[in-house]
């Protein structure tokens, strides 16, 4: 059986060089055509490009990559544009990319790489050898652009964003909950048969019969219950 995983990170970053030549971007069993997905460059890469000739190619394959990644194109007609309407391509993608992250089993942000490994070492109950190292020094950290690139970046990229905003607070819920079990569990090991409990089916977390409400209302949300614990 297999699951689905991955890693965000901040879409406003610098990597030079990335042309993506191998991919097929294969969607509804073919690949788009060369009107559906220009080229933003002549030759076999970037050479000689400018940030601003960058920026200026509407096919640039870098723009809000990761909605794209994760949503499912066939909903929007695959690479062809007039499929529908701008805004609604846009919205669209968006959601799709949203609940395919919510139904994945696992995924994490390189700005957080403790909690990332925390979280993919509690969820399949696996161990890494050495922690994730944290380098919040970048490529970007020692590009200087003026704001008016930066805010044109971020507009060119306003799906990413909205995404990993949205991915940001879901993996703080994730990684809360898990912390939660885990001080869960280590109170019932240090306090065997002080409380009668009840076994959730399908799972090996126990939780109280006479749990307060409010405890209650911190269990995780139904999309990750179901594709994390009860299917396990």
């Amino acid at each position: 059986k297999f699951y689905y995983i991955t890693l965000l990170r901040d879409p406003v970053h610098v990597q030079r060089g990335a042309t993506w030549k191998t991919s097929l971007h294969m969607c509804d069993g073919r690949t788009p055509t060369p009107e559906e997905l220009p080229p933003c460059y002549e030759g076999t890469d970037w050479s000689g490009c400018t940030l601003q000739q960058f920026m200026d190619c509407p096919y640039n394959l870098a723009n809000n990559r990761q909605v794209r990644m994760l949503a499912d194109l066939s909903l929007v007609g695959c690479y062809n544009m007039s499929f529908i309407p701008e805004k609604k391509r846009a919205q669209v993608l968006l959601e799709s990319a949203k609940k395919n992250l919510r139904d994945m089993a696992f995924f994490g942000l390189t700005e957080f790489q403790r909690k990332t490994q925390y979280l993919f070492e509690r969820t399949f109950r696996l161990k890494f050898i050495r922690p994730f190292m944290q380098y919040n020094s970048t490529r970007a950290a020692g590009v200087d652009l003026d704001n008016d690139t930066v805010q044109r970046i971020e507009e060119l990229n306003d799906l990413d964003m909205q995404l990993y905003d949205y991915a940001r607070d879901l993996f703080q819920q994730r990684y809360m909950y898990k912390r939660q079990l885990e001080r869960r569990e280590q109170r019932l090991k240090n306090q065997p048969g002080l409380f009668p409990f009840r076994r959730t089916p399908g799972s090996d977390i126990a939780f109280r019969d006479d749990a307060p409400e409010s405890e209650a209302s911190r269990l995780p949300t139904e999309d990750y219950m179901n594709h994390i614990i009860n299917r396990w």
